[in-house]
């Protein structure tokens, strides 16, 4: 998929923990780790909504569109 998670830069950025995060969002860390290593296939806009409350960010600082390599 195309669609990237930028959770750890953003993470690193305000140097919070995977724990502290997830805490302060209302999901569990498990949860963080599957946004963070792209197997998320949804997220809630009330998730997304929490995550740049928290970060104070908006979605594009968290997602990103990359396109598909195009077939040979």
């Amino acid at each position: 998929m195309a669609i990237i998670v930028d959770l750890d830069v953003q993470l690193a950025r305000r140097k919070l923990s995977v724990g502290e995060f997830a805490a302060a969002v209302g999901i569990t860390p498990a949860n963080i780790a599957v946004l963070k290593n792209g197997r998320a296939k949804a997220v809630r806009f009330t998730t997304l909504d929490a995550i740049c409350r928290t970060l104070g960010c908006q979605p594009g600082d968290v997602l990103r569109w990359v396109p598909d390599e195009p077939p040979d």
